[in-house]
């Protein structure tokens, strides 16, 4: 046994430098991808995680005076800011603004993409599916500046073509004001933010409806099984984990938009004093308080609380859906 152990051990010592050198030779016939793959790393390191030294401004009596160097040096004040906002007396009407149009955005916009993807599946021309997909997928290159100029022109009180229509039919007397009344704003915001992406998202579904094995709907078709009954019992259980994922997801980056933009670049452009009471959400209420009256530790503070609150959806949801579908990100 002593024998075979003094043997073993110098062709381990052996065997250990020829593994390293394979190791190498692996990465040096692989360089150009790793390349790749430092190079996104690097980009990562850069804008996303060096930036998050800022946070401590959100703790700190801040002043741009001080430079990056005053993230570091100046004062701590605890949780001054965030007491601030919470006790701030537009407060109530800002989250409210954030979680309804969020919330609207989730409802509406989360199912669209999935039926969209199932009627593509089941159309058999297939001229018309690629048609028809490229024609959902257009507006997701439109950026939201074009969008909203777009808007001016259907939906403006004086010259748009909207209120033209409907008054050359007879519905309407006076124009109405779909971008200066706040009560167009939630709806607007919602129906144009399903016009945009929902056709975008619509190919991570199709991906996983085209990963189906087609032996399955050959065997329902041939045991009686109709469309409906094909897409109930094979389609929506086979694409379920990817529903989950992207649920996730939706509800992570909930506040922010969720699956279909930015709530702050809607807000942002389609906002004016007259729809305010609408509009204005956390995203454009910390931009004006950060860049317009240079409170940046405030700005800083309420962007950290928001972060937060999507944090503890992306976990609290991802622990509901392994408990319920065995499903989750992680």
């Amino acid at each position: 046994m002593d024998q075979l152990t003094k043997i073993s051990a110098p062709q381990r010592t052996q065997q250990l430098p020829a593994a390293k050198r394979s190791v190498w030779r692996q990465i040096a016939k692989q360089k150009y991808a790793h390349l790749f793959v430092l190079t996104g790393m690097l980009f990562i390191l850069v804008f996303n995680y060096l930036p998050m030294f800022g946070i401590l401004m959100a703790f700190k009596d801040y002043s741009i005076s001080s430079g990056i160097k005053g993230i570091f040096t100046s004062d701590w004040v605890g949780l001054k800011y965030f007491k601030e906002f919470v006790g701030a007396y537009n407060f109530k009407l800002i989250v409210t603004n954030t979680l309804a149009i969020s919330l609207l955005k989730l409802f509406f916009t989360f199912p669209l993409p999935i039926l969209l993807a199932i009627m593509f599946n089941e159309v058999r021309s297939k001229f018309f599916k690629r048609f028809a997909q490229t024609v959902s997928y257009f507006p997701h290159f439109i950026s939201w500046i074009v969008v909203s100029g777009l808007l001016v022109i259907f939906l403006s009180t004086n010259s748009g073509i909207v209120n033209d229509l409907l008054k050359g039919l007879g519905l309407i007397e006076n124009s109405l004001p779909f971008l200066s009344s706040p009560n167009y704003f939630w709806g607007l915001a919602v129906t144009t933010a399903m016009w945009k992406e929902a056709g975008w998202w619509t190919i991570i579904f199709l991906a996983a409806i085209s990963g189906l094995s087609p032996a399955l709907y050959d065997a329902a078709e041939m045991d009686g099984a109709g469309r409906l009954r094909r897409i109930w019992h094979i389609t929506l259980p086979g694409i379920r984990g990817t529903i989950v994922v992207v649920l996730i997801m939706a509800i992570g980056s909930l506040l922010g938009g969720g699956l279909v933009g930015s709530n702050f670049e809607q807000s942002y452009l389609l906002g004016n004093a007259m729809n305010n009471e609408r509009s204005e959400i956390l995203q454009t209420y910390a931009f004006k308080m950060g860049l317009a009256q240079g409170r940046y530790a405030y700005a800083t503070a309420i962007d950290l609380l928001q972060s937060i609150i999507a944090i503890i959806l992306v976990f609290g949801s991802n622990y509901i859906s392994k408990k319920i579908t065995k499903n989750g990100l992680f």
